[in-house]
């Protein structure tokens, strides 16, 4: 199988590697020249010449969009595997053409994620809450925050859009969100033009009161969730690898690349079973665009 990657930061670095591990033919659209597989300077070039089954595109959020219109301009129409969010904004969605989309929420994979969803799958829940925080000048340490794109806001950076992982899993868990509010900004002394703290609360199908709360400022980084319902009292601690379920603990604390091995094995044969979809991707950025208008105006909004 041949796979395509456009954009090769750390994060299509890190999928190339996996994939190539997998036995993948793995080839770049980048300018990148520590990219150590074949490069090509477009997507229409590379569709030519390298032929590829599968495209996964994981360059700047705010590009996300184009590369797609690309992809569907030179005729491409295998699957295609986009980073997270899957668009910055809802506007920005193109036209697919006959492409299998998905949308890369790798933490859907986690083992104890895995079973925490085997645990609540369609049941009601009482109330649930998740967090995710980490200090953004310790995220990468090999660059200068400032220069991210995750201090842009241009260029779809901002935690909440960063930290949607949280998002996605409170709709894969509780359901479509059916109202939300929010409050959101940049309050730190961050040298960042984008969003850095966020708390929302939403209605969810599933569930009557869900909190997020997702901040770049944490600097012992954390990830959590707590879920109650009829005769069900769960907690995980991603950081910590434990699940605790009415008492009972499990601890597991796999290899980083786990997530994004079962992911990609995942979009290599089409299994939908835990891959998000094209519409959960845009569930997500409406969502998120949800939020943004709540904590601006200070009202609930309907995704």
């Amino acid at each position: 199988m041949r796979m395509l990657i456009v954009g090769y930061g750390s994060i299509g670095a890190r999928h190339g590697r996996i994939a190539a591990s997998l036995g993948i033919e793995v080839a770049c659209v980048s300018r990148n020249e520590a990219c150590p597989h074949p490069r090509f300077g477009s997507i229409a070039e590379a569709l030519e010449r390298f032929m590829p089954e599968r495209v996964l595109i994981a360059n700047p959020t705010a590009q996300h969009a184009d590369a797609l219109r690309a992809l569907r301009e030179a005729g491409f129409a295998g699957a295609v595997l986009i980073e997270k969010p899957i668009f910055d904004a809802l506007d920005a969605l193109p036209e697919t053409g006959n492409m299998r989309i998905y949308t890369a929420y790798n933490l859907r994979f986690h083992p104890l994620v895995q079973a925490l969803r085997a645990r609540v799958a369609g049941r009601p829940l009482f109330c649930a809450n998740f967090q995710a925080g980490q200090y953004l000048p310790q995220w990468r340490p090999a660059t200068d925050y400032r220069q991210s794109y995750s201090a842009s806001k241009s260029m779809g950076g901002g935690v909440l859009r960063d930290l949607s992982h949280e998002i996605d899993l409170a709709l894969w868990l509780c359901g479509p969100a059916v109202r939300v509010a929010a409050l959101g900004g940049h309050f730190s002394d961050l040298e960042i033009d984008s969003d850095d703290v966020f708390s929302m609360l939403s209605v969810n199908a599933r569930c009557p009161a869900v909190s997020v709360a997702i901040n770049y400022l944490d600097r012992k980084p954390h990830r959590t969730i707590t879920l109650n319902g009829p005769e069900l009292s769960a907690a995980l601690d991603l950081v910590a690898g434990e699940l605790t379920v009415n008492g009972e603990t499990t601890q597991l604390t796999p290899e980083r690349d786990v997530t994004y091995r079962a992911q990609l094995e995942a979009f290599a044969s089409d299994d939908v079973t835990t891959l998000a979809t094209l519409a959960e991707g845009i569930d997500v950025v409406r969502f998120v665009d949800a939020a943004e208008a709540a904590a601006a105006t200070g009202s609930w909004i309907q995704p």
